[in-house]
Order: structure tokens, then sequence, then C-alpha cells
């Protein structure tokens, strides 16, 4: 399991599922910053994020296979692979100065190595309430199976 409260930097590579599309990231906050969050599009795409910036992403092969989707206030850009689909990264409208990672895109790291994962209210966009305020939904958890 991978410890959250550890927050040192980390350089991963990175690849969507086909590895038409490569990446290197620096995560400043380590794997402390890994969340969910109940936003339309976070919901339907299940994916854990965990925090990077423009500075700190590199596409190192692909660029030219990544596609980008945007809505609601276009703010935010979701990018994912034209080849296979996957979601690779995002610019966060809660702060478009960072970048979501999907931790499943990492090399040795799966979703399912988090034993608990902060989940953000994003139907309560810090954006759309007059205080900014970030919300918490909850905390999603994961206990592997003794069997097999």
């Amino acid at each position: 399991m991978i410890d959250t409260a550890a927050s040192e930097p980390l350089i991963l590579n990175g690849s969507c599922h086909c590895g038409a599309v490569k990446f290197t990231t620096t995560l400043p906050f380590g794997f402390s910053s890994a969340r969910r969050c109940t936003c339309s599009i976070c919901r339907m795409r299940g994916a854990i994020a965990v925090t990077s910036t423009d500075e700190h992403f590199q596409i190192t092969e692909g660029e030219d296979k990544l596609a980008t989707y945007r809505f609601n206030t276009k703010t935010a850009e979701h990018h994912f692979c034209t080849t296979c689909g996957i979601y690779t990264h995002h610019k966060r409208r809660s702060n478009p100065d960072q970048l979501g990672v999907n931790v499943a895109c990492l090399e040795g790291v799966s979703p399912f190595d988090f034993a608990e994962v902060a989940v953000f209210d994003g139907q309560r966009h810090p954006g759309d309430n007059p205080e900014h305020k970030t919300y918490t939904a909850g905390v999603l958890r994961f206990e592997p199976s003794l069997e097999g």
C-alpha cells in the first residue's frame, strides 16, 4: 500500500494504456495529494489523480496523439489518448496552475495501492461558491481480499 501521508516530491514516468502517449512528471507533494472527485466527469471517469504542474509535466512521446475535452466553464482541460482513450492528465479548474495526473498511468503504481483516498465534493466546486471553499465528500477505501 502507498503511504499517502508521505509528501516528498517524486519523479515518475507514465503512459497511456497503448503506450502512444508517454510522459515524465514530478509530483511536488508525492502521493499525499491523491484524490477523487464527485464532479460529473470525475464521477464517470473514476480515476485517482495526484498533483503536478505544467512546469513539472513533460510529454516525452505522442503529444500528437493527445486530445483535449473541455466542458461547462471550459477552464479545465482533460487530456486523453486518441488511440486507446485513456485519460492521462488534466488542468484543474480549481487551480489552473496545477495538473491532476491519473495514478493508473504512472509506472509501478495502481489505484489499488491506495488504502484510502480523499474524495472532494465537485458538485459544490470552489469556483461555484462565494467563499471559494473546498468541500470534502468523503473517503474512498480499498481493502484487499484475504483470498487469492
